[in-house]
């Protein structure tokens, strides 16, 4: 079993920040990284940025620049450094990590953007 717990959400004026946490528990030695997605209203989840095994980061488009990806793993905790948010950022928050068979969800963390 695989636990994450997201922390760190909240509302934010444009041109704010804000940093997520996700504390992953469980059986989590292994794997093949972990991610951040998000799911707007309305909206499909999508990949945010990911983290992989050997420390490779992704990011996607509209937020490079801006987030940054990180994870402390004596302490199991993945973050997400929000700088500079944009209202199009309003979403729930979903921390996930992959064993390399199955991927795993928290179970989100709303940010609100507001202009």
């Amino acid at each position: 079993q695989v636990q994450l717990v997201e922390s760190g959400g909240g509302s934010v004026q444009a041109g704010g920040s804000l940093k997520l946490s996700c504390e992953a528990s469980g059986y989590i030695q292994g794997g093949c990284g972990m991610a951040w997605w998000r799911q707007a209203p309305g909206k499909d989840r999508e990949l945010v940025s990911s983290i992989d095994s050997d420390g490779t980061k992704t990011y996607e488009d509209s937020v490079k620049g801006r987030f940054t990806i990180s994870q402390d793993n004596a302490k199991n905790t993945l973050y997400l450094q929000m700088n500079n948010l944009k209202t199009e950022d309003t979403a729930v928050y979903y921390c996930a990590y992959s064993s390399c068979t199955a991927l795993y969800f928290g179970q989100g963390t709303q940010v609100t953007v507001s202009s």
